[in-house]
């Protein structure tokens, strides 16, 4: 089944309401693999609105499955990538007047500056992961960069209001993991899932990681981060069951009776 990587960045955002010490995302992080993850994530922002520089090092230390470090495409946040060495970075977009991310990298539009970044991170050892849109224009995009893995942007799918624009949205994942199973690219998948949607995505064929953190987060402040994460492995599991009986429009349909 895919896996879970649990994004703790919010961990940290309540902590810099107050700037002090706690709660720790370092401490989530250990929690969360004692649950069942099988990667933690965070997002060092140029603003540091949330995870600081002394986090990502913290975490390098104390991660014990995998690390994966989300980072702009700048020249200083690459150069910090060096520095931290995670396990893989993955390169998303970044404007400073966002709340959260808003959509995924135009690797198409900016493929000789991806792709130099992406020869550079794995020139240093690690692997490069591409933050996109279901779109097979970036899709094919990605694949000339030699990123080793896509992630697809399920922001779009999450947001959706009715059941027609949510299936909408789940068929346009549906189409670009089937897209990058054909061109032989590895495929996570992420943004804005919770328990109540993540069943149908889990169950697309050819995803490896869901990268899910927000949810986990605000989940954790009434029941504890360890059974918030079981909870989302467990629903996880549950959505890759049912794809052996049901397409992932049947799964949908489901959950939204």
């Amino acid at each position: 089944m895919p896996k879970l990587c649990v994004n703790i960045d919010h961990v940290a955002t309540v902590r810099q309401a107050r700037c002090i010490s706690e709660p720790d995302p370092v401490h989530a992080a250990l929690l969360a693999e004692l649950a069942g993850a099988s990667g933690i994530t965070c997002h060092l922002r140029e603003d540091r609105r949330h995870i600081q520089d002394q986090d990502v090092a913290r975490l390098k230390q104390s991660v014990k499955t995998r690390l994966n470090l989300e980072i702009a495409c700048t020249e200083e946040m690459l150069e910090l990538a060096e520095q931290f060495a995670p396990h893989m970075v993955m390169l998303v977009p970044e404007n400073r007047q966002e709340i959260t991310t808003e959509g995924g990298l135009d690797v198409a539009g900016n493929l000789q500056r991806v792709k130099d970044a992406t020869r550079r991170m794995k020139q240093s050892g690690m692997l490069v992961s591409l933050f996109i849109d279901p779109d097979r224009a970036q899709l094919d995009a990605a694949r000339e960069t030699g990123a080793d893995v896509i992630e697809l942007h399920t922001g779009a799918y999450a947001n959706a209001i009715t059941d027609q624009e949510r299936l909408a949205e789940l068929e346009r994942i549906e189409a670009a993991a089937l897209h990058a199973t054909m061109n032989d690219q590895k495929l996570n998948a992420g943004h804005g899932l919770n328990l109540r949607n993540v069943k149908p995505i889990a169950a697309i064929k050819g995803l490896r990681e869901l990268h899910i953190g927000h949810s986990i987060v605000s989940h954790a402040v009434l029941v504890g981060f360890e059974r918030a994460t079981r909870e989302m492995v467990d629903a996880i599991r549950e959505g890759e069951q049912l794809a052996s009986r049901y397409t992932a429009e049947q799964i949908l349909q489901h959950f939204s009776a």
